[in-house]
């Protein structure tokens, strides 16, 4: 048992627990309305939003998962840093028109503009299922990574982690999207205090990182299953295709987009566009310790466990337990807001929808309350019940699936050229394609070969969206050709410009 680790980390869960319940007398409003609870009244500025985002998008996981790559295969685990530097510009010019149309007709989800947009029931149900789908291993994931942490302190079992989000669950169900709010501050704090200190202590314990690196090319190519510490030429698509393929499909996930619609302005979102690569640097500094984990001699169980070892052995015990509590808490703001991204899904776009069509805006926000606590519940389950590798396995599938949600949402902001039946139709045939490519990798990894263009290896998730896309294009041709219905477009083109919509910040 580290009890330095421990007690720190006890200290500050404690203090950001406070904060989650104090969260709700925040900017206060009526919590028992959706917009409220699920979106915080649409009102949070510029520095509310960058910590929301950066607290949203990089979590427990990727402090875990990247690193860990990193450490186990070498240079591949590298693709997630040009892939956050290749989203804010398509956040920069995409989302202030998505936030500005949602802000003038009152969306609370996306699936709420895909109604609006195309007036079909089906392909609004078909992006809301797609949403909570990829949203609930996502949320697994970030109790694999505060598992991972609380097992490095000594602390074994399923019990801590269940009385961890035990209490998530309540300040969440208390407070709503204020409370993550809040407390990504403090974990957005302790995140980069962590990342100074080990870029200065640890590469000066290690030799510096001319050593760092040459222990960690050694490393690497002395592994059974050989890493490359840099990647080679017929590895070239595949990391590329999962830059850009990561890239496209991050916002397209329920969090994210619950983070765009809480802005008060698209000029708050145009500028956490231009400040959030501030993260982008942070996390290759992250995916590095990957490297020093290597070089420092670490022997963990799984590659999982590289970053917790590296911090016990390389910093002082009681400063281990503020990077594992960076990391906790790391886990606690996005299952917090993907919750209730999937609560505000089911709620608004199936519930209402199909279960209760006259329910009151309170009988509404109840309801996303309890399926907030359900959400939770059932990722929970993913951990105790079942082995921390199908929620990853399952998490591949996720960005799959989110993925054929593109041309419905983002080429739609700009065209209704595109025909609502093709779109559901290529939605289908790329979730098939997806899970197949998937399921002949035996849920594995995510790079699909094509071997009949020369053995072209890529993303699955790009693959499966050039099918959807093809297929999306040549139906709309033939259907807007015979004339079938496109549906009412209930939106108007100047309601896209952000300029003219809201509250200025």
């Amino acid at each position: 048992m580290q009890w330095p680790a421990f007690i720190v980390f006890v200290i500050l869960f404690l203090l950001v627990t406070v904060l989650g319940f104090v969260a709700a007398r925040w900017r206060r409003g009526d919590l028992t309305l959706l917009d409220e609870w699920g979106l915080a009244g649409r009102r949070f500025g510029t520095i509310v939003t960058w910590f929301l985002l950066g607290g949203d998008l990089y979590t427990a996981y990727t402090f875990i998962a990247v690193p860990a790559t990193m450490f186990g295969s070498g240079a591949t685990g590298f693709f997630a840093v040009p892939y956050t530097i290749i989203v804010y510009p398509l956040v920069f010019m995409v989302m202030p028109r998505l936030w500005a149309v949602a802000k003038k007709y009152g969306y609370v989800t996306v699936a709420d503009f895909v109604r609006g947009r195309y007036g079909s029931h089906g392909l609004a149900l078909a992006v809301a299922v797609t949403g909570i789908l990829a949203t609930m291993p996502y949320i697994a994931l970030q109790l694999v990574g505060m598992k991972t942490v609380l097992e490095a302190m000594g602390l074994g079992g399923e019990w801590p982690i269940i009385v961890a989000f035990i209490i998530l669950a309540v300040y969440t169900y208390t407070s709503g999207l204020r409370a993550p709010a809040m407390i990504a501050i403090v974990k957005d704090l302790l995140i980069y205090i962590t990342v100074i200190a080990a870029v200065i202590i640890i590469p000066i314990k290690l030799g510096g990182f001319a050593n760092i690196f040459h222990l960690a090319q050694q490393g690497l190519a002395a592994r059974p299953k050989p890493g490359a510490f840099v990647i080679g030429p017929k590895a070239y698509t595949a990391y590329a295709t999962l830059a850009l393929g990561s890239a496209l499909a991050l916002f397209l996930y329920p969090h994210s987009l619950t983070g765009v619609f809480s802005a008060s302005s698209g000029k708050v979102i145009r500028r956490n566009a231009a400040l959030l690569p501030a993260y982008s640097f942070v996390l290759g500094i992250i995916a590095l310790l990957g490297y020093m984990a290597i070089a420092a001699g670490v022997h963990p169980k799984t590659n999982n466990g590289a970053v917790p070892l590296l911090f016990l052995k390389e910093f002082p015990n009681w400063f281990a337990g503020v990077a594992f509590a960076a990391i906790g808490i790391g886990a606690l703001v996005p299952a917090a807001i993907m919750s209730i991204a999937a609560a505000n899904l089911f709620t608004r776009n199936i519930y209402r929808e199909y279960i209760k069509k006259d329910c009151t805006p309170q009988h509404e926000s109840s309801v996303a309350k309890f399926v907030s606590l359900v959400v939770k519940v059932g990722a929970l389950l993913f951990v105790v019940a079942m082995p921390g590798e199908f929620a990853i396995n399952l998490q591949l599938l996720g960005g799959i699936w989110i993925m054929q949600t593109l041309p419905t949402i983002i080429i739609g902001l700009y065209t209704r050229w595109l025909h609502r039946w093709a779109l559901l139709i290529g939605w289908a045939i790329g979730m098939l394609t997806g899970t197949w490519m998937e399921a002949s990798l035996h849920f594995q990894g995510s790079t699909y070969t094509i071997t009949w263009l020369g053995n072209l290896s890529g993303y699955a998730a790009v693959w499966a969206l050039v099918v959807n896309l093809v297929v999306t294009v040549v139906l709309s041709a033939v259907f807007n050709a015979l004339g079938v219905s496109k549906g009412t477009d209930s939106t108007r083109p100047v309601d896209y410009n952000d300029s003219t919509v809201g509250v200025q910040a």
